[in-house]
Parts: C-alpha cells; structure tokens; sequence
C-alpha cells in the first residue's frame, strides 16, 4: 500500500471519528516518513480533538515548517494556540493563513474571535465582518461579530446580529446563550432570562446556559432559583471554577444560608481548583532583603470605571514609588478614561484579557513580583485559578469584597478593625467583645488565612461628577422619602418585610428602590402590598451615569441598607450626598460594611444589631427633622475629615501591611 492510500484510508477514519484508527496510520506513515507534513498536520488535529493541546501545536508547527503555506495547516494551528491560551500567537498563525488564502471565512471568523478576546474590539469586528460577507449564512462569523460589537458597547448592533445568526439557525444554543448575556448588559433581564431558557430548550447541558441564567435570577433577587441553576450547571461541568465562584457569591446575598454553608463551597472550590500542578514545586527567586523596595503586582478586570477602581485610585496615587514599584495584570475588556489614569499611574501594565493562567503566572515570574494583589475574589472575570498556581511568593486578597477566598493559595487578606468579628471593635446584642491574642501587632490568625486589619477596608473618592448636596427633600415635600440604590441582588423578602414595617409607622413615606425593569420590581411591590403597603409608595428608578446616579440622592431623606448583605460604596455615595443610612450589621464582614463606615464617621448610633432596632432607628430618624438637617448639612464634611477620605493614611496602612507580609516570608527560610 502506498503511502497515499494509507493517508486515504486513515482520513476516512478521522472523518468518522475513528481517532484511534486514524491515529496508528498516520503514525505508521510518519515512521516511515518522518517529515511527512499531512500525516504531522492531521496526527496534531487528533491531538488537539482529544485535549492534548500542547501536542497538537508541536505537531501543527512542525508540518507548517515543513510547508508554510499550508493555510489549513496554519489555521489549526491558530486554533490549538488559542485553547491553549496562547492568543498572541494564534492571531499571527491566522493572520498568516489569510496572507495565503484571503478567501477563508473560518479563518476570519476565528481570528476575529481572538482579536476580541485580548480585546482588540475594532480588528475583531473587522475580521468577524469580513467572513460574513464571504460566507453570508455562517452562523458563527454572526456569532463572532455580535459578541464584539456587544463588548465593545455597541449593543444594537449586535443585538441586530444575534437575531441574523439566530433567523439562519433558531435552534442555535450558543447564539441564544450569548444573546442573552448581551441583554444582561443592557438590563433587559426578563428577555435575558428567555433566551438562556431557550439555548437551554434546544440544549438542556448547555452548562454555561445554566450558570448565566443564575446570573440573571440571582440579579433579579431570585436567590433559590439561581443557586438550583448554578448547581445544575455544575453537574453538566464540575471543571468550570467560574460557576462555583457564582454560586458562592450568590449564596453570600442569600438571607438564610447559613455561614458554614458558604464556607463549605469555598472549601469545595479550593479542593477543585486550588490545587494547581504547577504550584507545588514554586520556587522562587526573589531577594529575601525585608527591607528592599518590593514589587507589587495588582491583577484584576476593574481598572475602570467601576467601584473597585473607584477605590483604588487613591491609593495609586498616593503609592510611595521609592520602596513600592506597580505592576498591574489588567483584564479589562472595555477601556476607559480611568482605566488611561490606571495606566499612567502604574510603572508596569500588562494587558492580559484572556491569557491562559499557565502563560500570566510565566509573566508575573519573569516580572518578578513580591507581592500579588488579588482584587476581584469571586466576583466577575475572577483570575483565582491564576492564584492558585501561586506566581508570587506572597499573595493577599483585597479590594473586591470584605470576605475569605476560602483559597489555600492565598494566605493573607486586608479588612478593617470593624468588619471582623475577631479584632477590633465589634458589638453585638450579647454586649461587647474584646480582642483576641493577636498572632502579631499587624494580624489575627482566622483559620488558616491572616487578617491584616486597616482603619478602614475603603477609601472613598467621589470622581469628578460635581454633584452638590441639596436641602432636605422631606421639608419641600412634606413627606419622608426613604430609598436604597443598592443592587437588586442584595434585596430579599425578610428586608422588604423589615422596610414594611418602617413605612407602616412613618405616615406618608415612600420608598425609592434602583432596578432594571422587569417582573422582580412587581415581586417587590406584591411583597410590599401583602404587608400592607400601597403601591403608589413604591418607585424604581433604573441605573444611570454616575451623575444621574448621584442626583437619585437629592430626592432621597434616609438610606435603609440591605441585609445580609451591606451597601458598600452605595453607602459611601449616600452619605457624600449627605444621605444618612441605616444599617443593619451581622456577624460576618458583609454584613458589617455599614457598621465599618458609619463608626469611622462618628454615626455607630445608625447601625442596629437586630431587626427591631433597624426599624427603631430608621423610624426615629424619620421623626427628627433638624437631626436630617443637621446631617444633611454636615455629611459631605465629615466624609472629608474622615479615614473613609484620607488617602495618605489609607495608603500608607496598605504598604505597612505589604512590608509585614514580606518581612515574615523572609523569615521563614524556604524557596516556597
């Protein structure tokens, strides 16, 4: 048999999907031609079909140097580049492809689809464009250039696109799948909900179906729905770490889950994901000098316009460059003006959207980084997988959200001396509690993960939008108007109860609530109405510009917090615009965050410990008019005068907190 028949026979092997058949001829073949380049190409595709990724582009790249103009060859190379996560490369292998065969509609769909994933969006819509008018009927170029255009904002349009990709295949779940998730970001959450049920109709496993329809009901306030989905999704695929981040972030807003609960879901994703191959022989090479200055690596998708980079831009600025050099792994995938201050302020940037974890812990090493800043845990676009690899020989948590990553990999976490229930300040209805033996001056031991507590977790920076306070709107209206503009996903049904209640004994008062149009506002008002309150009292805004954002406080008299889960910089927003908030604290961090910024204001008297006495204090407020004048007044001044805007200091704390977290892995006399 000649050699051209065995490649016949093995190729009608491989188009059936007899891969082991296919792949012993074309081994039989390279043994006795070994520069074989189709038996190369074809043997690396089988490798890439079965996962071996590396494999295949070893083999993909040998055939191509023996043939470099082999289009397909280089294309398939493209691809097992991009799974690999190696996107810089797989854009060259396509953009080589299309040099010699321009025509290729795959070709300029999949480069386009690399293109928006290291968020080249203007390149990608080209690319994507370009193969729908060579190929007007192909489904995914559609699907390809409607993801870019809803990533690079340009919503309409894509939405225009998912509709042309969904009228050639309505049966199409990955088209209905990424339809509704562009539809999550236009806040259309009711549609958003249909197409997820829909992809989900024509393909029940659709795993990321399920965890973006829990996205979507968890956001709507719908808590148990959105945890059975994220647990359905995880059946159909235990490997995605993003799906048991979302269930634990969702089941952090939940009113009844109990703590150990949530912890043992974090335990789980540690025990999945936190155990990186290539984490336990770490080494690293870094100068154990305690007091050298230290590279500080920052990872995160928020350096924008976002609450996280709001609150992180005052300790960029303020940042000591003598001793503390920046570096910052940015995800983001739609650039901003602050994410251009970001840039400016950092001595090194890295754009890493969608770099493969192996190749960003590869950077961070060859950066040589002491210190690598975990800032989103798990929230959205969250790169704990990349920590779990350990990069860095010191690797703390901060920023995104006042709680545990329950991450091995990440030993240290920065929080305030309120928001934990083991140091600091903290009371409860049992009385005061005193501190316990602290493990050092700087951190309490809280399992097995260091606490480093500052004066405070925030440092509040108001931007640029010159909203100014206004007078109390209560004395033009003659009617107190509470509202919470926090997030819908942090309401429940026991705080609607406890607002009830509130509006129950302040005659006259109404409520304004900020969500997205849908049916979960009627849940509300339904909730409300069963407890005895008139709808007309009710009003929902819709998300804003910051400025008409801040100015919903100019109509609002009182901020009622959520419970578990506290406003965060929503809070800070309210009392800028000199709305005072009524908190409710709990026992853990999240639902201590009222408590944390009210005490470093000189307000503890705003924070209840139990439910009776979050409506005491709200309804009290409610009745003393020249107490809501006085702080009317007084808020914005307080806030200036106050840790919550004190960036020195807060910056300051930061880098003493680095310096203590440095010293003690010089003491401790391992490579590890």
């Amino acid at each position: 048999m000649t050699t051209l028949q065995a490649m016949q026979i093995a190729l009608q092997h491989h188009q059936s999907g007899r891969l082991a058949d296919a792949e012993a001829i074309y081994r039989q073949i390279l043994a006795v031609e070994p520069r074989h380049a189709d038996a190369l190409h074809l043997l690396g595709v089988i490798a890439h079909q079965v996962g071996q990724h590396e494999g295949a582009i070893e083999l993909i790249g040998e055939a191509v140097q023996l043939n470099p103009n082999d289009a397909a060859a280089l294309c398939n190379l493209g691809e097992a580049y991009r799974v690999s996560g190696r996107l810089e490369e797989a854009i060259v292998a396509y953009r080589r492809a299309l040099c010699i065969q321009p025509g290729q509609p795959e070709a300029c769909s999949n480069l386009g689809n690399v293109l928006r994933s290291v968020g080249r969006m203007d390149e990608a819509i080209d690319a994507c464009r370009r193969a729908t008018q060579l190929r007007p009927g192909y489904v995914e170029a559609h699907l390809n250039l409607a993801n870019a255009l809803s990533e690079h904002g340009r919503s309409e349009e894509a939405l225009a696109e998912y509709r042309c990709a969904l009228e050639i295949d309505p049966h199409h779940a990955e088209a209905w799948n990424s339809y509704g998730s562009a539809l999550v970001g236009m806040q259309r959450l009711v549609e958003a909900e249909a197409a997820f049920r829909q992809a989900i109709q024509w393909q029940p496993q659709h795993a990321g179906a399920w965890s973006n329809l829990g996205g979507v009901l968890a956001e709507c306030g719908r808590h148990d729905e959105a945890v059975a989905a994220y647990r359905r999704a995880l059946e159909i695929n235990p490997a995605d770490a993003s799906v048991q981040s979302n269930l634990i972030c969702t089941l952090q807003f939940h009113p009844t889950v109990e703590w150990e609960t949530i912890a043992e879901e974090r335990r789980a994703w540690n025990g999945r994901f936190g155990q990186a191959p290539t984490a336990a022989g770490a080494r690293y090479t870094n100068v154990r000098e305690a007091e050298r200055p230290l590279r500080i690596g920052y990872v995160s998708p928020d350096f924008r316009d976002h609450v996280v980079g709001r609150n992180l831009l005052p300790l960029f600025r303020e940042h000591d460059r003598r001793h503390f050099e920046i570096l910052c792994y940015s995800g983001v995938a739609q650039p901003d003006a602050m994410t251009t201050e970001f840039r400016r302020l950092a001595g090194v940037w890295r754009h890493t959207l969608g770099a493969a974890d192996d190749a960003l812990t590869r950077m961070i090493q060859q950066d040589g980084v002491d210190i690598l800043v975990d800032l989103t845990q798990h929230m959205a676009r969250s790169r704990l997988t990349l920590f779990a690899r350990r990069p860095a020989p010191v690797q703390v948590s901060f920023a995104g959200y006042p709680e545990t990553t329950g991450l091995a990999a990440i030993p240290y976490r920065i929080s305030d001396r309120y928001l934990e229930s083991q140091i600091g300040v903290w009371r409860s209805e049992m009385g005061w509690k005193g501190e316990p033996e602290l493990r050092s001056p700087n951190s309490v031991l809280r399992s097995a993960e260091h606490v480093f507590p500052l004066d405070s977790f925030w440092c509040y920076d108001p931007g640029d939008e010159k909203v100014e306070g206004n007078e109390l709107p209560c004395q033009q209206t003659g009617r107190v108007t509470f509202g919470c503009l926090n997030n819908f996903c942090k309401l429940n049904e026991q705080t609607w109860k406890s607002w009830a209640r509130i509006l129950r004994q302040v005659s006259g008062s109404r409520l304004i609530l900020l969500s997205a149009p849908g049916s979960h506002r009627q849940r509300v008002v339904d909730g409300l109405e069963r407890e005895g309150i008139d709808p007309r009292r009710i009003e929902f805004v819709e998300r804003a510009p910051r400025r008409g954002y801040l100015e919903y406080y100019q109509r609002l008299d009182i901020a009622l917090d959520s419970f578990p889960y506290n406003g965060h910089t929503t809070s800070l927003d309210a009392l800028w615009m000199g709305v005072p908030v009524v908190s409710r604290a709990g026992r853990g961090p999240l639902s201590r965050a009222g408590w944390s910024q009210l005490s470093n204001l000189g307000l503890p008297e705003l924070v209840a410990f139990s439910e009776d006495d979050y409506i005491r204090i709200a309804v009290e407020l409610a009745g003393d008019i020249p107490r809501l004048s006085e702080l009317r007044a007084t808020l914005r001044r307080r806030m200036e005068a106050s840790v919550l805007m004190d960036a020195v200091r807060f910056t300051r704390q930061i880098e003493e907190t680095y310096r203590a977290m440095w010293r003690e892995w010089c003491g401790r006399g391992d490579d590890r």
